[in-house]
């Protein structure tokens, strides 16, 4: 039995008694670090003009919701994958379709572009990760060259390439993220840690980034060591679901997105929140975010069907964005900052700039 390791006065009460003071304990330690807040720093730092951002490029082939897409790193194409099943690699300059791959499962929650550009990664409800090598040649079956990567026990909710074609990282329905080796599908690292669904995930930005970040279900945000397969930071202050996870471009913080309706930051080196994105009139859960690539700004894709810029130092919306017709379920800034793209619930993504 597990209570048999139990001393004599010691029940499941009392001990879930002391985690709590502990907890509580810890809080007080942090908040002794907490000596100002972002936004008072940043009162001396100069207000952002006025931008103007428009739709420069519509793609239009899905033929159901638009789940989620990656840039290659070519800052060019773009691979989005659908609830009907479709994986399509685009060229965001012409709009032009250049791959499609149709899955054996509906709901493609996730997809990633390899490194090299060579490569894309998707899955979703078939609890599967496929990688499909990218050719021109045009008599090619791309689906005869498929690879099953990772194997989950429930749904794949998100995937992402490490820094070389060779390592693949992903996130689940089963409440784990896991690191996976392409070519021989073996499992490399599993990271056990979250108590729900595995939402989403994010790389570490530094070449030698040997971390992630994983927000899910459980309301917690949480850093992972891929070496050691341990947590080493937890954040818990959303209200609801994490959906978005993103590192700013630094790697010394990250940015999240709940259906709690904030985005937040926070601080790796103070190990804490440092900021919430927020108005009263903001109802709809935040669905996905992003930040610009000197990290001033922060693009949130939200349920509302809007997509809101936030000043990430002052803490304030600068500008809304429409055009969507149905929710934004996925944003992403391009490798050049130049632009960025969203996919949504009406079947399209839009690049703006």
């Amino acid at each position: 039995m597990a209570t048999d390791g139990l001393h004599e006065n010691e029940t499941l009460a009392s001990l879930k008694i002391e985690a709590e003071s502990l907890k509580g304990k810890l809080e007080e330690e942090r908040a002794k670090l907490h000596d100002v807040e972002l936004h008072q720093v940043a009162e001396r730092v100069e207000a952002l003009g006025q931008f103007v951002m428009k739709t420069r490029r519509t793609l239009k082939g899905h033929g159901n919701k638009v789940l989620c897409m990656d840039w290659c790193k070519d800052k060019r194409r773009i691979v989005s994958s659908s609830q009907d099943g479709k994986v399509i690699v685009w060229d965001s300059f012409t709009t032009n379709k250049e791959h499609a791959v149709t899955m054996p499962c509906t709901w493609v929650m996730a997809c990633a572009y390899a490194p090299s550009g060579c490569a894309i990664a998707c899955g979703g409800l078939d609890n599967k990760c496929s990688v499909y090598p990218l050719t021109f040649d045009k008599n090619e079956n791309m689906a005869a060259k498929k690879k099953s990567v990772a194997m989950h026990t429930n749904y794949l909710s998100a995937c992402s390439f490490t820094n070389s074609d060779m390592q693949i990282l992903t996130a689940s329905g089963d409440g784990t993220c896991a690191l996976w080796d392409v070519e021989s599908g073996q499992l490399l690292q599993s990271f056990h840690g979250h108590g729900a669904d595995v939402l989403c995930l994010d790389l570490a930005p530094s070449e030698t980034g040997n971390t992630f970040v994983s927000g899910g279900c459980d309301k917690k945000a949480m850093v992972w060591d891929m070496r050691s397969g341990q947590c080493v930071q937890a954040f818990e202050t959303h209200e609801s679901d994490i959906n978005s996870v993103r590192y700013y471009p630094s790697g010394d913080a990250f940015a999240s997105g709940s259906d709690d309706a904030t985005c937040r930051l926070y601080d790796l080196r103070a190990d804490r929140e440092v900021a919430i994105y927020s108005k009263e009139s903001i109802i709809f859960g935040a669905s996905s975010v992003d930040f610009s690539l000197s990290g001033r700004l922060l693009f949130a894709g939200y349920n509302d069907y809007t997509i809101n810029v936030w000043d990430v130092l002052k803490g304030a919306r600068v500008s809304i964005l429409f055009g969507h017709e149905n929710r934004v379920s996925t944003l992403r800034v391009s490798p050049d900052g130049t632009a960025f793209c969203s996919g949504s619930w009406d079947h399209t993504l839009r690049v703006w700039a």
